[in-house]
C-alpha cells in the first residue's frame, strides 16, 4: 500500500519554517509498512493545491495532507480536498461544540466568527478529535477516477499533528496494513563507507526480507537491517541471521546495535566496565572531544579533566610538552601528540588520555603539513599509540572527523587485552 505526503503552507515554501512534519510522517508510515515514493509541498493557493492533491491521489492509495486547517481565508486544505472528492461541506454540531468548549477553557482568548469555519466538515468524512487545538483531523474515503482512495487531513502545528497521528491515525493505518516494518541499526566505527558496502555487497544484491542499507555518518557507517512482519518478535527472528553474519564480518568494528547509543556512549561504557578514568588534551578541536564525552549521562564517574591547549605555551604549561619537541617537530606532529597524551594523563591522574593536534584550516597549511593533517595519540596506562590522519573537508568537517577518529582510537585501545 502506497502513501504520499503533501505539506501545505506558503511559509514552508518560503523557508520561514522547517518542514519537520514530513520527516515525522515519513518515518511513521515506513514503520507501519507503507511505501512512500513521493513527497511535495504546495502553497496556500486553491488551484495549485487542487492540482497537487489530484496528482498525489493519482499515484498513491493514501495521501496525508498537513496544514491549512486553520480559521483564516488562506486555510484551504479541507475545502479543496472536499472538492477533489466531490463532497459538500456542512457544519458539524459536535465539532462546533468542541471548539466552543476549547475557547471557554481559554478564557483569555475571545472566539471570533471565522473560528466556526473549522466546524465545517466534508460529507461522509470521519472526524478525528484534536485534543491540543481547535482544528479536527479528517479522513475522507472514496473513489476517484474509479479507484479507492483515502485522504487524511492533519493540522499543521507539530504539537497537534504528532499526538493526533499517534492516537488515531496510526491505529487506522495499521488496520489497512497488517504487516509493519521493524529495524535494527548496526553501527560501525573505524571503517569507511565504501569498504563496508563492499563487505555486504552480496546481502544487498540478493535481499528480499529482511533488507540491509548502509548510511554514512561523519567518521562512521550505520547499517540498517529492516524486516517486514506482523509483530516485533517475528521480525527479530527474520533479522537474527543477518545480524549474526554482520558480527562475523565486522567483529569489533561494531560498537552497538542500539539506535539510541552514540559512539561516546560506547566508549564511556568500556571505561566504566574497566573502572578506568580518562582525560583529554585538545588543540585543533578546541574542546569538542571533551564535549562529546560529556554528552554521556554519568560520565563524571570516569571523566577527570579536559585540557584545551591551543597555543604552544599552553601545551608546555599545562601538559609539560617539551620546548625541544615543539621546536624540532612542531605543534602538529606525532611526537607532540604523544607528549600531550602523556602530560594529560599525568596532570589529571587519569588511567587513560587521548590527545589531538592538527591543522583544521582553511589557513595554516604548508606543503609538508597540509590543511587536514591531524595527529591523534592515546595512552592507556603505560601503552602509547599515535596515528596520522589526512582529512579533506572544510574547517568544521575536519574537526568533526578528528573527534570521531579520536573516540574510535580510544575505543580500539581500550578493547585491547591487558
Amino acid at each position: 500500500m502506497t502513501v504520499e505526503i503533501l505539506s501545505v503552507g506558503t511559509e514552508i515554501l518560503l523557508g520561514n519554517i522547517v518542514n519537520t512534519n514530513a520527516a515525522y510522517l515519513s518515518e511513521k508510515c515506513a514503520s507501519l509498512g507503507l511505501s512512500c515514493y513521493n513527497q511535495s509541498v504546495v502553497g496556500d493557493n486553491e488551484k495549485r493545491l487542487y492540482d497537487a492533491a489530484r496528482l498525489a491521489l493519482s499515484r498513491a492509495d493514501i495521501v496525508i495532507l498537513s496544514g491549512g486547517l486553520g480559521p483564516t481565508k488562506d486555510d484551504l486544505t479541507k475545502e479543496v480536498t472536499a472538492k477533489v472528492f466531490g463532497r459538500e461541506l456542512y457544519e458539524d454540531p459536535g465539532v462546533k461544540s468542541t471548539i466552543a468548549g476549547y475557547f471557554q477553557q481559554m478564557q483569555s482568548v475571545q472566539v471570533t466568527e471565522n473560528n466556526w469555519k473549522q466546524a465545517l466538515v466534508p460529507e461522509g468524512a470521519t472526524i478525528v478529535e484534536n485534543h491540543n487545538g481547535t482544528a479536527p483531523g479528517l479522513i475522507l474515503e472514496g473513489k476517484i477516477d474509479g479507484e479507492d482512495k483515502t485522504a487524511i487531513l492533519l493540522p499543521g502545528p507539530p504539537n497537534e499533528l504528532k499526538p493526533m497521528f499517534e492516537e488515531s491515525i496510526a491505529p487506522y493505518l495499521r488496520k489497512l496494513q497488517p504487516e509493519s516494518i521493524y529495524s535494527r541499526m548496526v553501527k560501525l566505527c573505524g571503517i569507511g563507507e565504501s569498504k563496508a558496502e563492499d563487505m555486504i555487497a552480496d546481502f544487498m544484491e540478493d535481499q528480499t526480507n529482511p533488507t540491509i542499507a548502509p548510511y554514512a555518518k561523519t567518521g562512521e557507517v550505520h547499517l540498517r537491517v529492516t524486516a517486514k512482519a506482523e509483530n516485533e518478535e517475528e521480525a527479530g527472528v527474520l533479522m537474527k541471521p543477518m545480524i549474526e553474519e554482520l558480527y562475523r564480518r565486522f567483529g569489533a568494528l561494531i560498537y552497538t546495535e542500539d539506535e539510541d547509543v552514540e559512539l561516546e556512549d560506547a566508549v564511556a561504557a568500556i571505561l566504566k566496565e574497566k573502572k578506568m578514568t580518562v582525560a583529554t588534551a585538545e588543540s585543533c578541536t578546541g574542546g569538542n572531544l571533551a564535549g562529546r564525552l560529556v554528552n554521556v549521562p554519568g560520565i563524571s564517574d570516569v571523566f577527570k579533566e579536559g585540557y584545551i591547549t591551543y597555543s604552544d605555551e599552553a601545551k608546555q604549561k599545562l601538559l609539560g610538552v617539551r620546548e625541544e619537541t615543539l621546536k624540532e617537530y612542531g605543534a602538529v606532529s606525532r611526537e607532540t601528540a604523544l607528549e600531550m597524551a602523556e602530560g594529560a594523563a599525568r596532570a589529571a591522574g587519569a588511567d587513560v588520555a587521548v590527545s589531538v593536534t592538527g591543522i583544521a584550516g582553511p589557513d595554516g597549511g604548508t606543503k609538508e603539513k597540509p590543511v587536514g593533517l591531524v595527529y591523534i595519540a592515546c595512552r592507556v596506562k603505560d601503552n602509547m599509540r599515535a596515528e596520522e590522519y589526512h582529512f579533506n573537508g572544510n574547517r568544521e568537517k575536519n574537526r568533526e572527523y578528528t573527534v570521531v577518529r579520536a573516540l574510535t582510537l580510544l575505543r580500539e585501545e581500550l578493547l585491547k587485552p591487558e
